[in-house]
């Protein structure tokens, strides 16, 4: 019996390419591969041929998806490599890691220890790049045994002054321990191990007494668990994404792994592919240039052939012109990478992640990791199904759309548009999403109903019937509605029924355009607007200057939904605001709100704004008052200013009455206002107030000799000379 231990560095390209060597000569006649027990039936999908790495091992816990786990593999990953060749060949494929089943289970303490051991050789070797000391020193070095063995005598040097404390460590090994003991008692002859390198030592021969590794895994804590492949990406392969295991630039690793010849010139010409599709001017000069830079780099360093380090280096300087900006975009483009992988049709799927795929197939939405924009018309069958599928996923936390703003800038309520981006995480939502029902729409109306109990504020409640018309919930509706009239009737809070309004208000509109029948919702609606317009004058009474802010959005919020209710629930509505306008006791900034609404719905003539505006900004008002007023006034823009010269005038002599004390204490509030107006709208108002200055001033008695005098000052302040 023999048994060989092949220590790998996950996800190195390098380690693969000698791993498939090592297990060619070695023709074993059963391969244990670190990774979930649970998989071992799920290793004959990966010979199929709709199976395109990076894939990845998802384990979860049966009665808490949220404890789940992944063991991502990519095409230059050696463990996949392992995979592919006893397939290949008909050798059986055992995983030998710790069951999931234990490891979510808990308990086990862990102490830090680095997950890449390989590249910490590499670092203190005095490389960046781990795949290069790989090459260097494993693979061209100069030593005579196999690779592998010099990876088992590096561990063990490692591993002798470590503290072995780490019990979930002392666990893993263990069981593989046990795994080999029992392909042994199979039967299996020629057993080869492909582990993590750090593991080597743990597991080479000498075995311990195999009591000692029962002892250790014994009363073990167990949960049901589990498992399935899912497709992967490169980016989820990344350093920067939290993988443990993570590598720096797996598009990088990827090229060195498939490409047989010309590694540089094919890389930099991929480069230049990359740079040209966003229309940057590469032509193939640059290439021949830049190639020739990496490799005259790679020889002044003494390296057989050019690195990352070169090639980006080359990448820089030569197709990007310096420019780190573009040399970003080739990082994230190709250096990472958003490879998606892929799994067989039949590969198990829990319930609803078996809907949305069937789905999603049906509807022709392609599942893709880069950002895309998705324009649907809702006026067509299969743009509706899409827009209502996307809208049941994001009741369920999963944003695979998110609502956008269109390139086409349409106004129209039949039109939507979403930004798609597929995450692998979103696997695990799915199975989630499992307790709530067995598809995706009966989850989203399990979860919509949960959200509309006794319990249940207004805010949630007309959120949810929101999202009922626009994911298309017809079960969940009635319900929701029942528990928003009950709601409303209950609370006397007027400003909690205002923030109510607007979504239900929207609600009825997107049912509208979707074909949903919003009878009992727009009822409910009218009874809420009512009550509204009962309790606003109430509302309005002795409040702080925060509570007036908070007071004017919510009437921004009702002005603009009684818009879509109608022409009774609007004049209704302005009756209400009437109300408030006529009384003295609602603070200056929603009064100066009140008063432009009114003035825009022409309720209130501009003759009389001007009387309204002259009695707030007289000598008798604070000037902090008069300038809440104006700022609630003018919040709708400048035009009135543009256009208007009366209420120009009252603006323009109440500012120069203002005592030169009082007005930084009102120049905040000012700055705010007119801050807010488009530059072209405050250019305009600058020339026609100076308009009026000189045609008040031109009759005046003017000193020159004064003015003179104040000239040197004025050009040193605007910084224009004498």
């Amino acid at each position: 019996m023999t048994l060989s231990v092949l220590g790998i560095r996950h996800h190195g390209p390098g380690s693969a390419r000698a791993l498939a060597s090592a297990l060619a000569e070695l023709a074993p006649d059963i391969v244990l591969i670190e990774g979930p027990p649970e998989a071992d039936a799920l290793v004959a999908l990966a010979a199929e041929d709709t199976m395109e790495p990076p894939v990845a091992l998802l384990a979860y816990a049966v009665d808490d998806a949220a404890r789940a786990a992944f063991w991502p593999f990519a095409v230059f990953s050696p463990e996949w490599q392992a995979i592919r060749y006893a397939t290949a060949h008909g050798i059986p494929v055992r995983f030998c890691d710790l069951p999931a089943a234990n490891q979510f289970a808990g308990g086990a303490k862990r102490s830090k220890r680095t997950d890449d051991p390989l590249g910490t050789l590499a670092e203190l070797a005095g490389y960046d790049d781990a795949e290069r000391w790989w090459d260097d020193v494993i693979e061209h070095g100069s030593h005579d045994e196999a690779p592998f063995a010099v990876i088992a005598e590096a561990m063990g040097a490692l591993r002798e002054d470590h503290d072995e404390s780490d019990e979930r460590e002392r666990q893993r090994e263990a069981y593989m321990r046990q795994t080999i003991r029992k392909a042994r008692k199979d039967g299996f002859e020629r057993i080869a191990v492909v582990c993590g390198a750090w593991h080597v030592p743990a597991l080479v021969e000498p075995l311990p007494p195999a009591a000692h590794d029962q002892r250790i895994l014994k009363g073990l804590p167990k949960r049901k668990v589990a498992c399935t492949w899912v497709p992967w990406t490169h980016s989820r392969l990344a350093t920067t994404s939290g993988y443990g295991a993570g590598i720096t630039s797996p598009g990088w690793y990827h090229h060195l792994f498939t490409a047989t010849d010309h590694v540089t010139a094919r890389w930099l010409t991929d480069v230049a592919r990359v740079l040209r599709a966003e229309d940057l001017p590469v032509s193939s000069a640059h290439v021949i240039e830049a190639v020739r830079l990496a490799d005259t780099l790679a020889a002044l360093r003494e390296r057989a052939v050019a690195g990352l380090a070169e090639v980006t280096e080359a990448t820089r300087a030569v197709l990007c012109g310096g420019d780190e900006l573009q040399l970003d975009l080739v990082t994230r483009r190709l250096v990472v990478g958003e490879r998606l992988g892929a799994v067989p049709p039949g590969t198990p799927q829990a319930p609803v992640a078996a809907d949305l795929t069937a789905q999603a197939r049906r509807l022709r939405l392609k599942r893709d990791p880069l950002e895309r924009e998705l324009d649907l018309d809702l006026r067509d069958t299969n743009g509706a199904e899409k827009s209502r599928l996307l809208h049941r996923l994001r009741i369920l936390g999963i944003d695979w759309g998110v609502p956008a703003l269109s390139a086409r800038r349409s106004k129209g309520t039949f039109r939507e548009t979403w930004a798609l981006c597929w995450e692998p995480g979103f696997e695990v939502d799915l199975v989630a999403a499992g307790v709530h029902g067995t598809s995706v729409v009966a989850a989203a109306t399990s979860v919509v109903r949960g959200r509309t109990t006794a319990e249940s504020t207004l805010p949630e409640i007309t959120g949810a019937i929101e999202d009922c018309l626009l994911a298309d919930l017809a079960d969940a509706l009635p319900d929701a509605l029942t528990a928003l009239d009950t709601r409303a009737a209950a609370d006397a809070d007027a400003t909690a029924l205002m923030g109510a309004l607007p979504p239900l208000a929207r609600a009825a509109r997107y049912g509208d355009v979707r074909g949903t029948d919003t009878g009992a919702l727009t009822a409910v609606s009218e009874r809420i607007l009512t009550r509204v317009c009962a309790g606003l004058p109430r509302a309005a009474h002795g409040i702080d200057d925060q509570a007036a802010e908070e007071l004017c959005k919510l009437v921004d919020g009702v002005h603009e939904a009684t818009g879509l209710l109608g022409d009774a629930a609007a004049g209704q509505w302005l009756d209400a605001l009437g109300t408030v306008a006529a009384r003295d006791t609602a603070p200056p900034l929603l009064a100066g709100r009140v008063t432009r609404l009114l003035h825009d719905a022409d309720r209130v003539a501009t003759e009389e704004v001007a009387i309204r505006l002259a009695r707030e900004l007289t000598a008798g008002v604070a000037p902090q008052a008069a300038a809440a007023f104006i700022e609630g006034f003018f919040a709708g823009g400048a035009l009135l200013l543009v256009h208007d010269d009366t209420l120009l005038a009252v603006i323009d002599r109440w500012l120069a009455d203002i005592a030169a004390d009082q007005f930084t204490q009102v120049l905040p509030l000012l700055r705010r206002t007119f801050g807010a107006f488009a530059p072209p709208e405050r250019r305009v108002i600058g020339e026609r107030a100076a308009g009026r200055t000189n045609r008040t001033t031109a009759s005046a008695d003017f000193d020159e000799t004064r003015a003179v005098a104040a000239l040197p000052v004025l050009a040193r302040l605007l910084g224009v000379g004498r």
